[in-house]
């Protein structure tokens, strides 16, 4: 499995699917007139929406197939071989947002995205609908979303094994958000070593070993 980041909650999934085959699954294409970031061409076979707030919605401008699923909501699907359960969510109040939690189930892989959660941190619904998670992609920045202190509570609520640090301010994006540094700060970590994608595979994930990956844009 392949996860590229392209800012924000953006990301591209690459997954293995039988002998030579592959799926691609592409999450929150950014819309670059509003957050300044470039819109990711991909040849998605599956499109996830979390949220609509910066995101594009016309399927056609990420270079996504014809054919493409998209999924911009709660519900429980499966396409070629990958498995999504999407579920709502609420802000720091307790009210329904647009922002949808997705756990996704790929070469034996748990990925849950966050997108852009406005939670101060997880019910006991949501956990128990997520179940074990091997690989969580969180916003961190602040202001909206959530930032470095209910990033760890939620760390802490699923304990997942690789932690994809997500929604922090980078270069060129019109939002200002925390710099990923607070977040490493507050985990007590010292600075990263951006990777330009994780490549992983179900034998990598070490459960009494979690991590934190930095991916590069």
């Amino acid at each position: 499995m392949q996860i590229i980041w392209h800012g924000l909650s953006c990301f591209q999934i690459i997954a293995a699917r039988g002998k030579g085959e592959h799926v691609t699954i592409l999450i929150d294409p950014l819309n670059e007139d509003e957050t300044g970031l470039k819109t990711p061409k991909s040849n998605a076979d599956i499109v996830l929406l979390t949220n609509k707030q910066y995101t594009v919605t016309n399927l056609k401008k990420t270079g996504a197939q014809d054919s493409a699923f998209l999924i911009d909501g709660p519900g429980e699907y499966e396409i070629k071989g990958v498995y999504v359960q999407g579920m709502a969510s609420t802000d720091k109040d307790g009210k329904k947002t647009q922002n949808t939690i997705y756990a996704i189930e790929a070469e034996d892989i748990q990925i849950c995205v966050l997108g852009n959660l406005k939670q101060a941190e997880l019910t006991q619904d949501q956990i128990e609908k997520l179940g074990p998670i091997d690989i969580l992609t969180c916003p961190v920045g602040g202001k909206e979303a959530a930032g470095a202190k209910e990033a760890m509570k939620i760390m802490t609520q699923i304990e997942p094994s690789v932690t994809i640090p997500t929604n922090y301010q980078v270069p060129k994006l019109k939002m200002k958000l925390d710099p990923l540094q607070d977040f490493l700060k507050a985990v007590g970590v010292g600075p990263v070593e951006p990777l330009p994608k994780l490549v992983i595979k179900k034998k990598d994930i070490q459960q009494d070993n979690a991590k934190i990956v930095v991916l590069a844009i």
